[in-house]
């Protein structure tokens, strides 16, 4: 007799290729119409027995929600790189395994991160809306200039995949490159980068600075008052990564007194409802928290999801485990 498909829930409704899979090989409810939260998948967990969930960020699982798990649930599979909305710690003192879809999101997040700097660079929000507003005049030579991004000098805090990503792409606009990392890396994954080990002297030498590292809950914001003021006056600040590490107040402040030039963001503080001042700014290019968004990588990040559901269900190591 053939053994039972695994049992698993979904927060969220899943590219076209991973919900047939889903189908095929799992035993799950119907994708849900919008995203589930919280509570809503614990209920589903209890009355589907699910030996795992698949969660997003729609879905945090941490304090008393861990606990409140079922014992059915052997794994928390979160179809992102990122662990925010995660008590992971506390998961693993339970007994459930948590796995993450790191490396998948890496070129798309660059691929974002480039036209972020492009579009932040050369004030792509307002030439949208002038012509969505029906153009109506030619533009003055001196009117509504935005800044070359080719041969500026590039600042990467964090030169993990994505930051190592998006220096390649930059070299190809023959763009400087600098960063700050917790480590030095070796020369070969530099590829001519020059690193500072202090934050705050790399500041002053970049035109374009671009985020790539992890938030710690609780930490204070990365960038605040005094390190946008060690930037250079018309400089550039693109946040791909996390919306905490940025002090929205300060970056406003930056922006309005024009020590900033522009900014590109695709992560705030306050998500799905980021502050109305930053949206209310015009030149700010923004998008809704989508690096990962396409076709590929959405597909790659739910297969993997699912390549460690049928892994730990077949009795096999997970094929990317996170751990404390």
């Amino acid at each position: 007799m053939p053994s039972e498909k695994p049992r698993l829930i979904r927060a969220v409704r899943l590219p076209a290729a991973v919900e047939k899979r889903i189908e095929t090989d799992f035993t799950a409810p119907p994708a849900p119409d919008a995203p589930l939260d919280t509570a809503a998948m614990l209920a589903l967990a209890e009355k589907q027995q699910a030996f795992a969930m698949l969660v997003t960020h729609h879905c945090p699982l941490k304090g008393a929600d861990v606990a409140a798990i079922p014992d059915c649930v052997k794994l928390v599979a979160t179809v992102s790189v990122g662990l925010d909305h995660l008590d992971v710690p506390a998961l693993l003192a339970r007994g459930i395994k948590v796995c993450n879809t790191p490396d998948v999101l890496t070129d798309c997040n660059a691929d974002l991160t480039m036209m972020l700097i492009l579009a932040a660079c050369r004030r792509a929000a307002e030439y949208y809306t002038l012509m969505k507003n029906g153009w109506g005049r030619t533009l003055e030579m001196d009117e509504m200039l935005g800044m070359r991004v080719t041969g500026k000098t590039l600042g990467i805090v964090g030169m993990g995949r994505i930051g190592q990503a998006v220096a390649r792409r930059a070299r190809g606009f023959d763009m400087k490159v600098l960063y700050h990392n917790r480590r030095k890396l070796d020369p070969a994954q530099e590829e001519g980068a020059t690193y500072f080990e202090n934050l705050e002297e790399m500041l002053p030498h970049c035109n374009i600075l671009t985020l790539h590292m992890p938030a710690t809950a609780g930490a204070p914001p990365l960038m605040t008052a005094k390190m946008f003021g060690l930037l250079p006056r018309g400089s550039v600040l693109v946040n791909a990564a996390r919306g905490a590490l940025v002090d929205e107040t300060a970056l406003l402040d930056a922006l309005r007194s024009g020590h900033l030039f522009n900014a590109g963001l695709d992560v705030y503080q306050n998500e799905p409802n980021p502050n109305p001042s930053i949206l209310a700014l015009p030149k700010i290019f923004m998008t809704p928290h989508t690096g990962s968004a396409t076709v590929e990588t959405r597909t790659a990040m739910g297969i993997l999801s699912l390549d460690n559901v049928a892994a730990l269900a077949a009795n096999k190591p997970l094929v990317t485990p996170v751990t404390a």
